[in-house]
């Protein structure tokens, strides 16, 4: 065979290989190579906050697994029709898993999970399932809002804490009912008072609210929101800051006293790989400390040290299990007692808490 031939052929031959390969890679895009989950988030992921902590979670969860993830923010929970619009373009792109990190989202998913029964719907922070492919996700942050409780409680020189509230929903009436419980355990005078803003992201809005509740006299502000406005309007004031979603300690470092932080890694991977085996199961996932899916983030070094070692007792109490935030006894806001001495409060009274303990100044609405 003369060189040219010889060359001719080999070429042939490559071809040949190479079309096999490129076969064999479509044939392989209908097995699980393509499988894939997307997140919708609420705002977009920036440093620190809600949509942060979430955006940690993902990608803890697609190191975890190797299952490829996609995320869409900036999503409006109050806009049903931008939820929908978001959904189907995810569906359309032909995601197996998704994960809604808002609570405006719920009904929004549990529609489109019934139109697409093929694809896996999760829903944080609500309360709503089906038997099929639409489960909901939340933990017991009201845990690690204690602990922050009994340090701002602690830190307080008015007794008046300031509470910048999102929106009148049992998750921050919870919030806030546990961080009170904390702040009277350490100090029994304390009030909290509460400032809604019916603002999930906006920092001009959480940070005038902020400046009101510091202007009526509170000197620790605490929060429920994504931003990190409230701790700079503390710190602008010489007040006290408690950060929510992730430790935001670097932002306002001199108000800076702890943070409720969450941990959704292991939680989002545990979705996404039990969907890709086939094994997952929708339900009402409610985690605690016990299984590290919330925590209380780093405590400023000039909290005193008795209280610290209180709140590290407490926290290994709550790991344990031999500790509940809600029992009695307890009293509603009105004076009204809500458990006896001794009862704890069960699960559904705790997820629909629709009232405001005693030490709680404002309306629930």
């Amino acid at each position: 065979m003369k060189p040219t031939q010889w060359t001719k052929a080999l070429w042939r031959l490559l071809a040949v290989l190479l079309a096999f390969v490129m076969v064999a890679a479509a044939c392989g895009d209908d097995d699980d190579s393509d499988f894939s989950a997307a997140f919708l988030y609420i705002s977009p992921i920036g440093e620190a906050g809600w949509t942060w902590a979430h955006d940690q979670g993902r990608l803890y969860a697609e190191q975890t697994t190797g299952i490829p993830t996609f995320f869409v923010d900036s999503i409006d929970d109050t806009s049903a029709a931008d939820t929908e619009a978001a959904i189907r373009t995810l569906v359309a792109d032909g995601h197996d898993v998704i994960i809604g990190t808002s609570f405006g989202y719920m009904d929004t998913m549990e529609a489109m999970a019934a139109e697409f029964p093929d694809v896996v719907f999760e829903h944080v922070s609500g309360y709503k399932a089906n038997d099929t492919n639409f489960g909901n996700t939340f933990g017991k942050i009201y845990q690690p809002r204690y602990l922050t409780g009994m340090i701002a409680g602690a830190a307080t020189e008015t007794n008046q804490i300031g509470y910048v509230a999102a929106f009148p929903i049992p998750e921050v009436a919870r919030g806030i009912n546990a961080f009170t419980l904390g702040a009277q355990r350490v100090n029994p005078d304390v009030e909290v008072v509460v400032q809604w803003t019916s603002t999930w992201f906006d920092p001009a809005i959480e940070g005038d609210a902020a400046d009101a509740l510091l202007e009526g006299g509170a000197d620790v502000i605490a929060m429920h929101q994504d931003t990190t406005s409230a701790g700079l309007a503390a710190q602008a004031a010489g007040a006290r800051w408690v950060s929510y979603n992730s430790d935001m300690s670097e932002f306002a470092p001199d108000a800076y006293l702890a943070s409720a932080v969450w941990h959704w890694g292991p939680r989002y991977a545990e979705i996404i790989s039990s969907v890709a085996d086939g094994s997952y199961t929708p339900g009402s996932y409610w985690g605690g400390y016990d299984e590290g899916i919330v925590d209380i983030g780093s405590i400023a070094d000039d909290v005193d040290a008795d209280i610290v070692a209180q709140v590290e007792e407490t926290r290994q109490q709550m790991i344990d299990g031999d500790f509940a935030v809600f029992s009695g006894p307890l009293f509603a806001q009105d004076g009204t007692q809500l458990l006896a001495d001794g009862e704890v409060m069960d699960a559904p009274t705790l997820l629909g808490e629709a009232f405001f303990v005693q030490g709680v100044v404002g309306d629930i609405g």
